[in-house]
């Protein structure tokens, strides 16, 4: 039986540049995939964007109310040997559980790419719901400015940190970036606590 992956990690972790290779490794064995992404993550349009520069057109631009159960059918019939999920972490918790469906159901493996929490710390609903119910989880390590290990996001507005603002602001888009902090950092430069 097939799995519901969630591979998370904080800002610059490579999970496009991950989901990108997935996809490649399939195809140039002649399977294929279906790549996903929310309609909520503006950055590249219809396409994935890595940050070094890598870019690949998605399939399936999945917006906030549509459900994706109804295509496990046509995605059996049509040998999909893989359904890969960029910004997994925008999905509505019903379109999680319809990716697990399709997993069981149709045997068709789900590898889930996204943020686990946002830049106050808050999970988001799609991450939460594939922390419930994915059958395998796995971190993806980046590395904060101290050297430790980046498990947080902090956003930045006109290169300050903030920690007040909609749960969603799309990276590079306007004066918003981000950084991957570790713990001790975070609360260092977002919330102003001395950390000795």
């Amino acid at each position: 039986m097939a799995k519901l992956y969630f591979r998370y990690g904080a800002m610059n972790s490579g999970k496009s540049t991950s989901l990108m290779q997935v996809a490649y490794n399939y195809e140039e064995r002649g399977q294929k995939v279906i790549v996903i992404k929310s309609i909520i993550d503006t950055k590249g349009d219809k396409c994935l964007v890595s940050r070094i520069g890598l870019k690949r057109e998605v399939d399936i631009l999945l917006k906030e109310k549509d459900e994706i159960f109804s295509k496990g059918k046509q995605f059996k019939k049509d040998k999909i040997a893989c359904i890969l999920v960029d910004e997994a972490q925008f999905l509505n918790p019903d379109q999680v559980f319809d990716l697990y469906k399709i997993s069981k159901i149709y045997d068709i493996p789900v590898i889930c790419y996204g943020l686990r929490s946002d830049f106050k710390t808050n999970g988001f609903p799609g991450s939460l719901r594939l922390l419930e119910i994915a059958d395998e989880l796995e971190e993806l390590v980046t590395i904060c400015s101290c050297g430790s290990r980046a498990t947080l996001n902090a956003r930045k507005v006109n290169n300050e940190f903030v920690n007040q603002g909609d749960q969603v602001s799309i990276d590079e888009v306007g004066d918003v970036t981000y950084e991957s902090l570790c713990g001790k950092c975070y609360l260092e430069k977002v919330m102003g606590k001395s950390v000795n």
